[in-house]
């Protein structure tokens, strides 16, 4: 025995055992150092030790007594009380020898320490460490997915070592302990599966790693038990990966039991399987994972949903009730599949064909809620268009997504809902035709802003998703909603209506976006063409209702135009506006078709140019008319000049011609203002104003030159001077360019005048009253 002191190699002291008699002795009171004691006694000569606990204790004894060579073996007083329980005198605390004593004896550890270790069945054992091992394992508060702890492998691998626990039979213990957790709920690491699956495997055909060159026949027969079980688990949780991998967890878990399953279908583990027996097996898991999918998807949306009464079944409810359900049904299922292909992608890690598998799982999937949907749509009463949501709902999410756009599903979808759309269609059509008749009959022609306030509030029938509520009757009034559509609201109630109705029904079937391209332009072409005919109708009946309109004008100076007018104008505008939008196509006919809408447009508004302008003209007219009778030589000229002269020598008489004028040109103003603050379209307002400009020379132009043999009178030359003077000062303010302002009809009629007022200044001598074609700042505007 040696005695060292703290940290020194070499020992302090040296004390030969021979001779010696080791044996266990009583606890000493007062002594500092130890709990068990122990002794060595030579011809009267004791040596008390000491140590921690019971098991150091005996561990010392023995190696001492092995070193005496004393042909006595001591043997604890613990396994002496037991030998002999009723014999002698104990000590008094040899019941109680300390904590490990107590545990020994409670867990009857005394036995197993005592007892020849090449007796036991250590391969029952170690399954019975190794379970109770992970079962303490798995209890741990963090998941451990089946690994053990650096601790337990070293324990586990030292009990393996010391009592040659075959490798073979430790894997397929772990293996089927590890079965039995994962499946009682358990998440097990699949990785920790394959290895040991393939350790077992090399051994059993023939591939040893770890060099043992046997297999026993109870392996192998546990081995292909173990492989049939593990198949079936592996396969069960590839039919419920939405569950045993939740939300993609744990990471690389369903790329991992993918892999481990095709090595479990291997026939050994040289041979790889053929890749269409691996698909074959895992489609026929996806197909099985359809159905539970959805069945544990209606059953959740049963319980989310709003609690039904007690008498009401599925088949009792109402339409709106049943498309309700399989509208929020639709919505869980776009979520399922986006998991599926968010969380659980990562399976093309392991296999390529992972994806087309996924996406035939998935047209399982909708098969499935093919039945309860049709069953849905089948009891909506008919020219309900309430179920076109569920359509975009569903379209959005399978038109973008690769592998299902124009897939079965898709395809049957599309099926159902064209004649729904065809006749939605037909009926807008037949609606807005109607609407434009009845419109145009009882059309008032005011602006919308002035008559939308006292409109009624219209309830109209509701087409989902739309911006606005669409019509679906043919009678349809116009809404008080109508000028929060429209940055210019002076077009009419009904031409409005029609652009509003035109443009939603294009907006809702745009928005269906049909996947199918030939449907989808069929539609386009014929929304595009419906648009056409119907501004065409408005077109003309504006045109037909303003020439009627402007008939009945008055052609003198009280003319003002109507805001009726205007409001057809406008309408004939926003017209050409809409057109661009509501009918243009790309190329072919369509196109040519368009062009013809906005032809027709063109030339309307022309006309209408025209018509006003020829209006106007007529009042100028009826103004020269009236000058006409001051022709030199005329009777009325003589009679009027030798009257107004009599009569100028006694009372203030007023000057004829001048209240002429000034009606004339207010009547040029006030008009153009009307124009100009009621008319939308800028470019339009100039074209008028400069045929009305150029018109008007050339009237006065004509009427001039029908009297160049004769003098004009005072009074026609005042009236012409300061009518074509303000004509001129007007327009050019209104925006009229200086190449039409002084046109060559212009200048003639301004050389005329000037010539005529030059005549005159020499003749009536001051007869203008200071009425000149000259130009001065001074000049009074009136």
């Amino acid at each position: 025995m040696c005695s060292y002191r703290e940290k020194k190699s070499e020992p302090q002291e040296l004390m030969q055992l021979e001779g010696y008699t080791v044996d266990y002795t009583d606890p000493h009171p007062g002594l500092q150092g130890g709990r068990m004691f122990f002794n060595a006694v030579k011809e009267g000569d004791t040596v008390i030790f000491a140590s921690d606990d019971e098991q150091d204790r005996i561990l010392w004894v023995q190696a001492m007594y092995r070193a005496t060579g004393q042909s006595y073996k001591p043997v604890p007083v613990i396994q002496t009380q037991k030998l002999n329980p009723k014999g002698g005198t104990l000590h008094a605390d040899a019941q109680l020898s300390g904590k490990d004593g107590d545990r020994f004896q409670k867990h009857g550890m005394d036995e197993f320490i005592s007892a020849n270790p090449c007796k036991l069945d250590h391969a029952f054992l170690f399954r019975i460490l190794q379970r109770q091992t992970l079962d303490h394992r798995l209890n741990d508060s963090y998941s451990c997915l089946g690994w053990f702890s650096p601790g337990q492998v070293f324990v586990l691998d030292e009990y393996c070592a010391r009592y040659g626990v075959r490798g073979c039979h430790r894997h397929l213990c772990y293996l089927t302990e590890l079965m039995e957790h994962s499946e009682n709920g358990a998440v097990i690491d699949p990785t920790l599966l394959h290895y040991s699956f393939a350790f077992c495997a090399s051994h059993v055909h023939g591939n040893r790693p770890d060099g043992i060159g046997t297999v026993s026949v109870e392996e192998k027969e546990r081995f292909e038990e173990i492989k049939e079980r593990l198949s079936s688990l592996l396969e069960n949780q590839i039919s419920h990966f939405r569950y045993c991998f939740p939300f993609g967890r744990p990471e690389g878990a369903l790329k991992a039991t993918l892999s481990l399953l095709e090595r479990v279908l291997m026939k050994d583990i040289a041979t790889p399987i053929p890749a269409e027996e691996v698909k074959k097996v895992v489609r026929k898991c996806l197909e099985k994972a359809a159905l539970i999918n959805y069945t544990r998807l209606t059953e959740y949306a049963k319980i989310e949903g709003p609690a039904e009464k007690e008498t009401e079944t599925m088949s009792q409810a109402s339409p709106a009730r049943k498309l309700e359900e399989i509208l929020h049904l639709a919505e869980l299922c776009i979520e399922v599949l986006q998991q599926n292909e968010e969380h659980h992608a990562e399976g093309r890690e392991a296999f390529a064909w992972w994806p087309d598998l996924l996406a035939e799982h998935a047209e399982k999937f909708w098969a499935l809620f093919t039945v309860d949907m049709d069953t849905a749509l089948e009891a909506q009463p008919q020219d309900s268009w309430d179920s076109f949501p569920l359509f975009q709902l569903l379209n959005n999410f399978l038109r973008n997504d690769t592998l299902l756009c124009n897939g079965k599903f898709h395809k049957h979808l599309q099926e159902i809902f064209v004649p729904l759309v065809v006749r939605y269609v037909d009926l807008m059509e037949s609606s807005i035709a109607q609407s434009i008749h009845r419109g145009f009959e009882q059309e008032t022609w005011q602006p919308v802003k002035n008559i939308a306030n006292s409109l009624p509030n219209v309830a109209l029938p509701k087409v989902p998703s739309l911006p606005l509520n669409l019509p679906q009757i043919p009678n349809i009034s116009t809404p008080s909603w109508m000028p929060s559509l429209y940055e210019s609201t002076n077009g009419s109630a009904t031409s409005e209506d029609l652009f509003w109705k035109l443009d939603a029904l294009q907006m809702f079937v745009f928005d269906l976006h049909w996947p199918e391209q030939e449907f989808a332009h069929h539609l386009e072409q014929r929304l595009k063409l419906m648009a056409s005919d119907m501004l065409e109708a408005c077109v003309k009946r504006t045109r037909t209702a303003f020439e009627l309109k402007l008939q009945k004008a008055s052609k003198t100076t009280d003319l003002r135009i109507p805001a009726s007018v205007c409001t057809m104008f406008n309408v004939l505008v926003d017209a050409k506006k809409q057109s661009t939008k509501l009918c243009a196509l790309d190329g072919g006919q369509e196109q040519q078709y368009h062009s013809k809408i906005d032809d027709l447009i063109d030339n309307s508004v022309k006309e209408i140019i025209s018509l006003l302008v020829s209006k106007f003209v007529s009042v100028l007219e009826g103004v020269l008319s009236k000058l006409s009778r001051y022709d030199e030589g005329t009777f009325f000229s003589s009679i009027l000049s030798f009257t107004v002269k009599a009569a100028a020598k006694y009372v203030d008489v007023p000057k004829p011609g001048m209240d002429l004028a000034d009606t004339y040109i207010m009547f040029v103003r006030q008009n153009q203002d009307i124009l100009r603050e009621k008319v939308n379209e800028e470019m339009y307002i100039e074209k008028l104003f400069d045929q009305w400009y150029s018109s008007s020379i050339k009237v006065i132009c004509l009427w001039l030159t029908d009297r160049l043999d004769l003098q004009l009178h005072i009074y026609q030359l005042k009236t012409l001077i300061k009518i074509v003077k303000k004509t001129y000062r007007d327009f050019r303010l209104q925006g009229v360019l200086e190449g039409t302002l002084n046109s060559k009809t212009y200048d003639t009629v301004h050389r005329r005048l000037t010539v005529e007022e030059a005549t005159a200044s020499v003749s009536e001598g001051g007869g203008l009253q200071g009425i000149t074609m000259k130009d001065s700042d001074e000049e009074e505007e009136g």
